[in-house]
């Protein structure tokens, strides 16, 4: 059976045909998930009600954005403004397209990682050593018209679900991105003007249903390289979050998106606010789909501090210099997901 397993590209189809895990997906002992030991109840990150945001309490609300960006590094949001319907479909779409069959979907595959549309499994299959109980259909998806062309044309309805969704995300975070410069105490504007032309990337996360899930991951910890993500997630939890040195399960509730904090916003807050490292655990009996959405700066634009945040005389000098997006985005890749987090590379040299 191993033999024929080796031979399929996608997790998904290996995982259809095997009764264990295959040898290149066995994490170290020392790095599986104890599932036993997670904590199931207490915990769980903020849940922020976007519904007053434009309303007499947007004070009350942009200070809950800074103690949750300060104290978690993620949130969940609900009355986001993102239709149910679009949610709906973009999830159907998602799992129409991975239930097709292989010689459909392995025509989009590329290990690849500077492709802007492509299907690949794990993380980065050319440079990881253990391989990871995920496939993923990435897609670079802004602006829509630049990229649509390239996305799969099947499902019929795949490109239309696809951009009416990404379209309404990005509106979404544009929201967000205010309040979070103004919980900086920042102008409103002035984080999304340090992204350049912006960029936004998506995620179709596939976990299939795995024979041994205490001995791998769908993903393992590690932080987002981009300036922040927002996931939708179906109903089969997975997601855990790192807080005081435990993983916290994430809890799917309908009709909330979960946002967490990237590398670069990180840099741009001058530490105020964390990327955290997140993961995500797969299970026996349940597929599962997670469709993150990436948004980042464009890979010109330079980033670095914002000046407003930098205080030499008080104790805060900047703590990170500045750099491409370009130069971020190629260490992250390269170094496969081996360490927690490559912000280290990027800190200021101390005179």
């Amino acid at each position: 059976m191993e033999a024929s397993a080796t031979s399929k590209l996608l997790v998904s189809d290996i995982a259809s045909i095997v009764d264990h895990v295959p040898s290149n997906f066995v994490r170290p002992i020392t790095d599986r998930p104890n599932l036993s030991e997670i904590e199931t109840s207490g915990d769980s990150i903020p849940l922020i009600d976007l519904q007053e945001l434009h309303g007499p309490n947007r004070a009350d609300i942009i200070q809950q954005f800074a103690r949750a960006c300060a104290s978690y590094g993620f949130f969940q949001i609900k009355n986001h403004g993102v239709p149910e319907k679009t949610i709906e479909r973009m999830m159907t779409v998602a799992r129409e397209f991975f239930r097709q069959p292989e010689s459909e979907r392995v025509k989009h595959y590329s290990a690849d990682t500077t492709k802007t549309t492509r299907l690949s499994t794990s993380f980065n299959v050319a440079s990881e050593k253990v391989s990871n109980w995920r496939d993923f259909l990435r897609l670079h998806c802004l602006p829509i018209e630049d990229f649509i062309n390239e996305w799969p044309s099947s499902p019929v309805s795949f490109r239309e679900v696809t951009a009416e969704y990404a379209t309404s995300v990005r509106a979404l975070v544009l929201v967000l991105l205010e309040a979070i410069s103004e919980s900086l105490g920042l102008a409103k504007d002035s984080v999304s003007n340090t992204l350049g032309k912006h960029g936004q990337h998506m995620a179709l996360n596939y976990y299939p249903p795995c024979p041994q899930p205490d001995l791998t991951f769908g993903l393992p910890g590690h932080k987002d390289p981009n300036l922040i993500t927002v996931l939708l997630q179906d109903e089969v939890p997975g997601l855990q979050v790192f807080k005081d040195g435990k993983w916290i399960p994430v809890r799917p509730v309908p009709n909330t998106f979960i946002v967490n904090m990237g590398d670069q916003m990180q840099v741009i807050s001058n530490d105020k606010y964390k990327s955290v490292l997140h993961r995500a655990v797969v299970n026996s009996d349940k597929e599962r789909i997670s469709i993150p959405t990436f948004y980042c700066p464009s890979l010109d634009a330079v980033v670095g501090p914002q000046q407003e945040l930098i205080n030499e005389e008080e104790e805060s000098p900047a703590v990170y210099r500045s750099f491409t997006y370009a130069e971020y985005y190629e260490k992250f890749w390269d170094r496969a997901l081996a360490t927690e987090s490559c912000i280290d590379l990027f800190k200021a040299s101390k005179t």
